[in-house]
């Protein structure tokens, strides 16, 4: 009997959970951080560094003017939905000169939340683009900070030139119910696309 057949015959079958992947996308500044961080179960893993005079004139910072950190490479957090299945988070940098990194970022993702904030809808179309042209099924969260909503579900679908199919959800990502039901409706536009 060879060592490899000795380790088969005597190592316990263990089964791991099913991991789901999903990326949450969007312009600097719009809640990414802070969607992980309302609804990760762990403490997430957060690659923040602060804003620079070094970053004058390349990052966009209107809009956003109390803003002091920016992620650099990601956000990680997990949630396990049963002892079969965990989804693992992963936030995008905000700001196109990190956006080398989503290519990478992108591998097993099965699907995206693109988040939005109507003072800066254009953010939002590079992760929508990347998204589309990658064939990655996504929903929008538009994030109303503070519970303030300036724009209907129609105007941000035209805004942002969206499919009808797509879900457009609001609120205040903040609150880990607002963040829960993101996820939640990005799992029921991957079953329906399924179906």
């Amino acid at each position: 009997m060879g060592y490899d057949d000795f380790d088969r015959r005597h190592t316990p079958a263990v089964c791991a959970p099913a991991a789901v992947k999903f990326l949450i996308a969007g312009g600097f500044g719009v809640g990414k951080t802070t969607m992980v961080g309302a609804i990760s179960e762990i403490e997430p893993l957060r690659t923040e560094e602060f804003l620079t005079v070094a970053s004058l004139g390349v990052d966009d910072i209107a809009g956003v003017g109390d803003k002091d950190a920016t992620t650099v490479a990601m956000d990680f957090g997990r949630i396990t939905v049963s002892s079969d299945l965990v989804v693992y988070l992963f936030g995008t940098p905000g700001q196109e000169r990190f956006w080398f990194m989503w290519d990478d970022l992108v591998h097993g993702a099965l699907g995206a939340v693109v988040i939005a904030d109507t003072r800066r809808l254009r953010t939002s179309f590079g992760s929508i683009d990347f998204f589309e042209n990658r064939g990655i099924p996504f929903v929008v969260c538009v994030n109303n900070f503070d519970g303030h909503q300036d724009r209907t579900v129609s105007e941000i679908r035209s805004a942002l030139d969206l499919d009808p199919q797509i879900p457009i959800l609001m609120g205040d990502l903040r609150q880990r119910s607002v963040s829960r039901d993101v996820l939640l409706a990005l799992v029921d536009y991957l079953e329906a696309a399924q179906a």
